[in-house]
């Protein structure tokens, strides 16, 4: 469960930036998940909510965007967003794509007090 050592970096990063900031509390924590991060979103609302407990976090909104698949297709130039994982292009059904976005997780944004 990989999930809980994303929550240890992640809660270091909110202290980080709330010091850099001046601030006192997090109030709100937004993340982007693609879904070929690897990441379990359930798994890891809960070992965020299991571990922000005495954190600057500790009162903090956890929200969480989960960013589908979008590829560039090589052949067409289309971009398309996937609502399976099948790694085709939906226009011309070519296989050689590039993934653009769905594959990384990222902090998006921090509410600080």
């Amino acid at each position: 469960m990989h999930e809980y050592s994303i929550v240890q970096s992640l809660l270091d990063s909110c202290e980080e930036n709330a010091k850099a900031n001046d601030a006192t509390k997090v109030t709100k924590v937004l993340i982007k998940i693609g879904v070929m991060s690897g990441v379990e979103p359930e798994l890891l609302k809960t070992a965020f909510d299991t571990f922000k407990e005495k954190t600057i976090c500790e009162d903090a909104e956890f929200i969480m965007n989960i960013q589908p698949i979008v590829i560039k297709c090589h052949k067409c130039s289309s971009e398309s967003t996937l609502k399976k994982l099948e790694y085709s292009c939906p226009k011309c059904q070519s296989l050689e794509l590039d993934v653009l976005d769905g594959e990384d997780m990222y902090l998006m944004q921090l509410e600080l007090e």
